[in-house]
């Protein structure tokens, strides 16, 4: 009887699980980088009025000891400058991939890595995961789908118990679903108006692509996922340089935003192709064949409008649909993007800065699960 009531449940007064100071200033210190674009010593400024208001550190561990540490975990680097023979503190590879992943747990969660490959479609295939269904074996069939069990159950049936035999026509191979890979072009709007009216608008724009591209990198290894941005012209970037991204003092030119998202996914070998458009205002400059620009910022140019119509028949055409993102709820530019998803057939998000995140990881991972024809 004594030993069976040590057996019981033991109920203890909960302990929070202490987080070294450390930890805590690094994860402050991460999203102050975000938001200054990468600049160190202007989030450490502002590191340094957070402490001052808050107390965030402690005699035994200050601002001081935090550096200190930050340059021996490999987070900081010292540089010389161009021209002048000073040093100043930059971030290095290891900050910005941990940028990335602090963006990643903030949107999405806390993701564990898993294999490649595991986005599943509806269509029969070659993959990872049993459909639980079963069919008599082809020639070409992979060895490793036959089902040894099925197969010695089929040969008994057909041949006998007595006088065991297993021929092709017994064997059974096990159903699988096929395994899509994606590639997506993000296209990012850096125009001047994702600043304007005081509201910032590119931070979280920023962040979507961090956690995004590195949802790719940990969860999905096979596919691909390539980033431009847009302004008076586009241009690709890597995934370095996202945490230093900025506002320009641009137009917006949407059309060669696509086309340069098209030229990039026409390179890929992958059925599934897609592009996530994040954008907040309409399109409002075009280069012409001379390389001037043609700029208009008054309403909605039919000349510009047209243009981006016929870029997104065209994406139709080539089996790519386009998700926009439209961080806006003017009346006369979500007319616009109903026009424009109507002629590509891809769909429209009219969202806040608020759940930006969330909208384009569920989209994304509804897209995995189809084959986009």
């Amino acid at each position: 009887m004594a030993k069976q009531f040590n057996k019981g449940l033991r109920f203890k007064k909960f302990k929070e699980k202490e987080i070294p100071l450390f930890d805590k200033l690094f994860d402050i210190f991460k999203e102050l980088l975000t938001y200054t674009s990468g600049d160190f010593d202007e989030a450490f400024e502002w590191l340094k009025q957070l402490d001052v208001e808050y107390s965030l550190t402690t005699p035994e561990y200050t601002l001081d000891d935090f550096l200190e540490d930050l340059k021996n975990k490999g987070y900081i680097k010292e540089e010389l400058e161009d021209g002048t023979g000073s040093s100043k503190n930059k971030i290095t590879s290891k900050t910005e991939q941990a940028l990335r992943q602090n963006a990643l747990n903030q949107i999405f969660g806390k993701l564990k890595k898993r294999g490649a490959g595991n986005h599943k479609t509806k269509a029969i295939g070659s993959g990872d995961e049993h459909t639980g269904e079963f069919r008599n074996f082809h020639f070409g069939d992979s060895l490793d789908r036959i089902s040894m069990t099925e197969s010695i159950k089929n040969a008994q049936i057909n041949n006998g118990i007595g006088n065991f035999s297993l021929t092709e026509q017994d064997l059974i191979v096990q159903e699988t679903n096929f395994n899509a890979q994606m590639s997506t072009v993000l296209m990012i709007d850096i125009s001047h108006s994702m600043i304007l009216y005081g509201e910032d608008r590119i931070t979280p724009a920023k962040k979507v692509a961090m956690a995004l591209t590195e949802l790719i990198r940990t969860r999905y290894p096979k596919d691909t996922m390539d980033i431009l941005v847009f302004g008076n012209d586009a241009w690709m970037i890597s995934v370095k340089d996202l945490p230093y991204l900025k506002v320009g003092p641009y137009h917006t030119n949407t059309v060669a935003g696509l086309q340069l998202a098209l030229d990039i996914l026409r390179r890929k070998r992958n059925t599934n192709k897609q592009i996530f458009m994040i954008t907040d205002g309409k399109p409002s400059c075009l280069r012409m064949a001379d390389g001037t620009y043609y700029k208009n910022s008054n309403g909605l140019d039919k000349h510009i409008v047209e243009k981006c119509y016929n870029m997104a028949a065209q994406a139709r055409k080539l089996h790519i649909p386009i998700t926009t993102f439209m961080i806006a709820s003017d009346p006369y530019l979500m007319q616009f993007i109903e026009h424009f998803t109507k002629a590509n057939q891809g769909k429209a998000f009219y969202t806040g800065l608020k759940g930006l995140g969330e909208m384009i990881f569920e989209d994304y991972e509804q897209n995995r699960k189809r084959r986009i024809r």
